[in-house]
């Protein structure tokens, strides 16, 4: 039986401690497990993150073991080898396979019921791994997707308008890298699409602007990258938004990584799609409109991150 007010981080680096940070400040979990292979890590960013719990609330933090997991709702999988500069994701893979595989055989030892949530990159490759080294259900194996870089287009989007972010609905889909996609074709803000709105605001230059927009999300984490070593404080976040929704049952429309089988026209891949994210993980995977150019893009980058499968699984 798992309690689903208990959670285990896998990996203490840059994106599993900010992930630890952020979640004890939302009060989400009565209890936090942290695993590293560098145990001294793990359990000083335990004691770290302790000392801020009279700012807080009560929550019991610790550095543990896998036996740890034993009874966890959800566990979130970061460790794995870091992006470096000039580094796409998709040179990480194999490398990460390997990780992703030992750890998920341990879990499994003392936990068959949990969720897991998978963070490390290439993440879409590593949660259709970890779908198959599992064994879990689909809908109890998801990856944080295309849900950051959709952050990333709905900020750029509200700060070219000048309208609250709150009010643009757009997604980023396909792989979380570098052949994802802008689904422009049903993009709005507050209901009005983004041509009505750019000719109502009339200080944009239409599609060209927002061609501009999408290669900045694209490029986003490799400028972070560039300047600062690793992206961690956006995916923190995005991940908190993820376990909100499975925490409150709220039945809310997030991109993440999921296990696609005739979406799309795309089957035995996981791929960041809309998924209605609920207390059992995903519940449905939802089909929106698509131009043909985004299609036609979308089955290409479902194509590409098939034959990685094909090469590193």
């Amino acid at each position: 039986m798992t309690n689903m007010q208990k959670c285990g981080i896998i990996g203490c680096g840059f994106v599993g401690a900010t992930t630890a940070f952020t979640l004890v400040g939302k009060g989400l979990f009565s209890e936090l497990v942290l695993i590293d292979l560098d145990q001294d890590k793990a359990q000083g960013e335990a004691m770290d993150l302790s000392h801020g719990l009279p700012f807080s609330q009560p929550m019991k933090i610790y550095a543990g073991t896998y036996e740890d997991l034993h009874d966890c709702g959800i566990i979130i999988i970061t460790a794995g080898a870091n992006q470096r500069e000039g580094q796409t994701r998709m040179d990480l893979v194999k490398q990460n396979v390997k990780i992703l595989k030992s750890i998920v055989t341990q879990i499994i030892k003392y936990n068959q019921e949990a969720i897991l949530l998978i963070l490390s990159n290439p993440v879409d490759i590593l949660t259709y791994a970890a779908l198959q080294f599992s064994g879990f259900p689909v809908n109890r194996v998801i990856g944080s997707g295309t849900v950051l870089d959709t952050a990333r287009l709905k900020y750029l989007l509200g700060e070219h308008l000048k309208v609250d972010i709150r009010n643009v609905h757009a997604f980023i889909i396909g792989e979380h890298g570098d052949s994802e996609l802008a689904v422009w074709s049903s993009a709005n803000i507050s209901g009005i699409d983004l041509d009505g709105f750019c000719s109502i605001c009339a200080h944009c230059e239409g599609m060209q602007s927002m061609k501009s927009l999408y290669d900045e999300v694209q490029q986003s984490a490799y400028e972070i990258i560039k300047r600062k070593g690793a992206t961690y404080y956006g995916i923190a976040m995005a991940v908190s938004r993820i376990i909100e929704a499975i925490l409150r049952n709220e039945h809310s429309v997030l991109p993440v990584s999921s296990y696609v089988e005739n979406h799309y026209g795309v089957s035995d891949i996981c791929i960041g799609v809309p998924c209605i994210v609920g207390r059992n993980g995903i519940e449905r995977i939802l089909d929106i409109p698509l131009s043909e150019e985004e299609q036609k893009r979308f089955l290409e980058s479902a194509q590409m991150l098939k034959e990685v499968i094909r090469q590193s699984l």
